[in-house]
């Protein structure tokens, strides 16, 4: 989705909004995994951003991704020194809000579809073991 986003527009709830909706689904995502992966995902911080910063976008990523995974992969040690980043999962809200066309319900689905894209991610998956489990 490449349309201007206007986050003062009527129809779009005010950021903190989408931060208590995102979150809601993001917790009841983690708290649904399977009790081997729920430790990990509990263990990763979660940050809610409206969209890409600069640094971001200057890296190759588009102004409207929609949910990134920074910082060491789990599956390669994360937390060692040499990562120049904390892991965290970032979803970009007003992205997802602008994707899902203003309806709720599938901003909700689109939260947890990044969230558990981005998660993956972490636990050490590529795009290809992504897309083969339905996670792309």
């Amino acid at each position: 989705m490449n349309s201007p986003h206007d986050p003062g527009s009527a129809d779009v709830p005010a950021f903190d909004r989408l931060v208590e909706i995102a979150d809601r689904e993001v917790c009841g995502c983690r708290d649904r995994l399977p009790a081997p992966l729920i430790e990990h995902a509990r263990a990763l911080p979660v940050s809610y951003e409206s969209a890409p910063n600069d640094d971001i976008i200057d890296e190759g990523f588009e102004p409207d991704l929609l949910g990134l995974f920074v910082g060491g992969a789990y599956a390669d040690d994360a937390g060692h020194d040499s990562v120049p980043l904390p892991s965290q999962i970032l979803l970009f809200l007003d992205n997802i809000w602008e994707y899902a066309e203003g309806s709720e319900r599938v901003f909700r689905r689109e939260v947890r579809k990044t969230y558990l894209h981005e998660l993956g991610h972490y636990l050490g998956l590529d795009e290809e073991d992504l897309y083969e489990r339905g996670m792309d």
